[in-house]
């Protein structure tokens, strides 16, 4: 190390006995590396808001709430199942379904064992599951009276003779 007089002051600089190295200007592949990762990761982006701002089709089911819980490793989001029944006696078809928004939620769990319909959203392609299991999300919902079953006349009992 060499002393040297700057003014009053006095600072130490290192030696060194190397020969001196010219730093590198940096690579032009390496930017355009870099460049190509923020435009992929832009994409990426607009694709997630594009899933989940558009939405494939929207429309109603109606049945008989089965299942809703909050599940989920991480992201913990509201699943459900719906049971469609079309008559009596009939095997129900499930329509599962994800809802985003608690109060929904809440409003569903209240009409638990009534004939409701859920209003939706479907969102295709949406990347991740954390937003949900199901590409239905549910937006409204709605208690529906029971449906009058189909009366059938009786047949006329015969009379017996006396």
């Amino acid at each position: 190390m060499r002393l040297r007089r700057a003014g009053e002051r006095l600072y130490y600089r290192p030696v060194s006995f190397a020969a001196k190295e010219e730093v590198p200007v940096k690579s032009p592949l390496l930017r355009y590396l870099v460049m190509i990762l923020a435009v992929l990761i832009l994409l990426a982006a607009d694709w997630v808001w594009l899933t989940l701002n558009w939405n494939y089709s929207e429309g109603e089911r109606a049945g008989y709430v089965q299942k809703l819980s909050k599940k989920g490793w991480i992201c913990k989001t509201w699943e459900g199942e719906l049971a469609l029944v079309t008559m009596p006696g009939a095997i129900p078809e499930k329509f599962l379904f994800t809802v985003p928004d608690d109060a929904i939620a809440s409003q569903i769990n209240a009409m638990a064992g009534k004939r409701v319909v859920l209003k939706y959203e479907q969102h295709k392609f949406i990347p991740s599951s954390c937003l949900g299991e199901t590409e239905y999300f549910v937006i409204g919902v709605s208690e529906v009276g029971e449906p009058n079953p189909p009366t059938v006349p009786l047949p006329a009992s015969p009379q017996l003779p006396r």
